[in-house]
């Protein structure tokens, strides 16, 4: 998910919201979110509102939980029902727009598609266009609404630059369904990464929390103090290796935000290309060959190397198991050829 901007402009000023004011949005806590502090909830919910809004509406008393006014710092427990009120939209709904979709499944229920790289998953402050939803606006004529008028059909997210199957809801029921079985951990999922780094281990998994970086907040950190965030599970299975660089599947046996990408990281393994983690974004031949000749350089990756390669589900209304896989990026194949060529392991 794409930060918010923290800073507090005249117009965010007046999207302020206000008890008894707008419309009242009721929430309930599920496993997965609760821990976190109210204020980090509801920016996490509400990706449309900045940090600031949200804690200036916690502090004016136009959010509860259970019926009473918290601090901010406060933390949701499962089970606790949050209210926040919520002024009119001030802008219409994600505007259907042309982008090519790549459908891997589909049907009357729901639909699995391969998301590119650099694609912003449902609209927010600083992506209000060309976005996944405004294409699945697109593709589709009904979507459901569970998740409100901004994600429509959004069961879950992926991060902007990683590629892959994600599913899609058509109607209300079918998204409780595919949403109780994230919940419960019952869909299978599986990603490749490309890593910097060598995975001493043939397979093993990473078990570290993970929480938010304590300056800056577009990261997670990944820790064993039992204070710090949530408990977290990666499954691993190195498939090639070469001299400093490792093409490996993960199986995550939770969802927390960057979970792959900090967990790989904190075994000395980022992903490759991940700026935030890696600190490059991109990937070139010279990488790999320091003295080619003049001209014979190319841009291998321009993003980070993980893609969500499967997912596995019962399907809610025809209860058979439903795994769709979406192909290997093209830039993945180059880089791993050119990692085979220039980097194998002798």
């Amino acid at each position: 998910m794409s930060p918010d901007d923290e800073s507090l402009d005249d117009e965010a000023e007046e999207l302020l919201p206000v008890p008894g004011v707008g419309r009242a949005v009721e929430l309930n806590v599920q496993f997965k979110t609760a821990g976190m502090r109210l204020d980090q909830y509801l920016v996490m919910q509400f990706p449309d509102f900045s940090r600031s809004i949200i804690q200036k509406a916690i502090e004016a008393d136009s959010v509860t939980v259970n019926d009473l006014p918290i601090k901010r710092s406060t933390k949701v427990r499962q089970g606790d029902r949050v209210r926040i009120w919520l002024p009119e939209p001030q802008r219409t709904q994600p505007a259907p727009e042309n982008i090519p979709l790549e459908i891997l499944f589909e049907d009357d229920y729901l639909a699995v598609v391969n998301k590119p790289y650099n694609m912003v998953v449902h609209p927010a402050r600083g992506n209000w266009g060309g976005t996944l939803v405004n294409a699945l606006a697109f593709h589709f004529q009904h979507l459901s609404n569970l998740n409100g008028d901004y994600r429509p059909g959004i069961v879950h997210r992926l991060d902007r630059d990683t590629s892959g199957v994600i599913l899609v809801a058509k109607e209300e029921k079918t998204h409780r369904d595919l949403g109780m079985q994230f919940e419960t951990r019952k869909i299978f999922k599986e990603y490749v990464a490309i890593t910097q780094g060598v995975l001493d281990r043939d397979s093993d998994y990473i078990e570290k929390r993970i929480g938010q970086h304590p300056h800056d907040r577009i990261k997670m950190i990944a820790s064993d103090d039992e204070e710090i965030g949530k408990e977290a599970c990666t499954y691993y299975e190195v498939q090639e290796r070469f001299r400093g660089y490792t093409f490996v599947r993960c199986q995550p046996r939770t969802g927390r935000t960057h979970q792959i990408r900090v967990h790989l990281g904190s075994v000395g393994c980022p992903v490759l290309a991940d700026k935030t983690y890696s600190g490059r974004d991109s990937f070139r031949l010279s990488d790999l060959v320091p003295h080619l000749e003049a001209g014979a350089d190319e841009v291998l990756l321009q993003r980070q190397a993980l893609h969500a390669l499967r997912l596995r589900f019962i399907h809610p209304r025809l209860k058979e198991t439903i795994a769709v896989e979406a192909p290997l990026p093209a830039e993945f194949v180059r880089t791993l050829e050119a990692l085979r060529a220039h980097r194998p392991i002798r």
